[in-house]
């Protein structure tokens, strides 16, 4: 079966090979024709398990759509070779062909596509490398942002950020959540700006800057349904917390339901905040007050709430 498929790859390869020629006839090649017999030969080699020659024959029908000014079906085919570098485990090679496809794709006006391979792309390496990824994604996220599809870019960028939380680049992190944020609102998707919020607020905490954190909240009021909302009083608290070093304030906070079923990134930032002078802070004591039992404790917790942000 191998043998066979592979004899028909050559077979192909030759009537390529003939299509090229030219004679008194025919003053030009015919790339097409060409290019159509290098598909089936790569198909073939691809069924035979020959994925080096694979991977060389949808180059040549590149090549050859290049020739023909067919720029959609050359970015085409030099995705498909990237894909057998791929499974030949060759991934940077298969990312840099995948990222050549994407920019002929902008060449011939359908950027959509490629923002989609820049995507898959982005998946394909964030496994081995995370810090290629980010950048694949940010390509992503910027064709779309081009194209006015502010719905995949913040996506793309919602992956960006993510990863950059996941690489401890937390200063770049920040700018890409307020970014993310901000197309969110464009578009009207309020919800999911309070979970942007919520992202900032950790981020900048573990940045150790308390003002930026605070300022995403107080930018957040303006947002339609955000203020009382559950994400509003749980970050007024959170910053109460972390502003008075109120270690079991915090701690109630970052492990709620709310923030413990984020993105896993997020839910680990929230996990391991601590207050500043990590975990100098206080503990909760009940009141100096006479007063005994359960009473004690919430009591002093209201305070906190008057003491909040709204």
């Amino acid at each position: 079966m191998a043998a066979q498929k592979i004899n028909e790859a050559h077979e192909h390869i030759a009537k390529a090979e003939k299509c090229l020629k030219t004679s008194m006839t025919k003053w030009k090649p015919d790339y097409d024709g060409a290019a159509s017999e290098m598909a089936k030969a790569a198909v073939a080699f691809k069924n035979a398990k020959q994925l080096e020659q694979a991977k060389d024959a949808y180059l040549k029908e590149a090549e050859y759509h290049t020739e023909n000014k067919a720029l959609f079906h050359a970015a085409k085919a030099y995705e498909q070779a990237g894909m057998m570098l791929k499974d030949m485990k060759k991934m940077p090679e298969a990312i840099q062909l995948i990222e050549k496809a994407s920019v002929m794709y902008v060449e011939n006006g359908t950027s959509g596509t490629a923002g989609i391979a820049l995507d898959r792309a982005g998946k394909l390496v964030e496994s081995i490398d995370l810090e290629k990824a980010v950048d694949l994604y940010q390509k992503a996220a910027s064709v779309f942002e081009n194209e006015d599809r502010l719905r995949q870019a913040a996506e793309l960028l919602g992956k960006s950020s993510r990863l950059l939380v996941r690489l401890r680049r937390l200063d770049e992190a920040a700018v890409s959540l307020q970014k993310e944020k901000n197309m969110y609102k464009e578009i009207e998707n309020y919800p999911t700006c309070f979970k942007k919020t919520i992202a900032q607020v950790l981020v900048h905490l573990h940045r150790g800057d308390f003002v930026a954190a605070d300022k995403c909240v107080r930018e957040s009021y303006s947002l339609p349904g955000f203020s009382g909302s559950e994400d509003c009083v749980s970050m007024e608290t959170l910053l109460a917390a972390y502003d008075e070093q109120d270690e079991d304030q915090l701690a109630r906070v970052c492990n709620s339901p709310l923030l413990k079923y984020m993105d896993n990134d997020y839910a680990k930032l929230a996990i391991s905040l601590r207050v500043p002078g990590g975990g100098g802070g206080k503990k909760k004591k009940p009141p100096v007050a006479p007063q005994e039992g359960s009473a004690g404790p919430p009591a002093e917790e209201d305070d906190d709430y008057e003491g909040g942000l709204c």
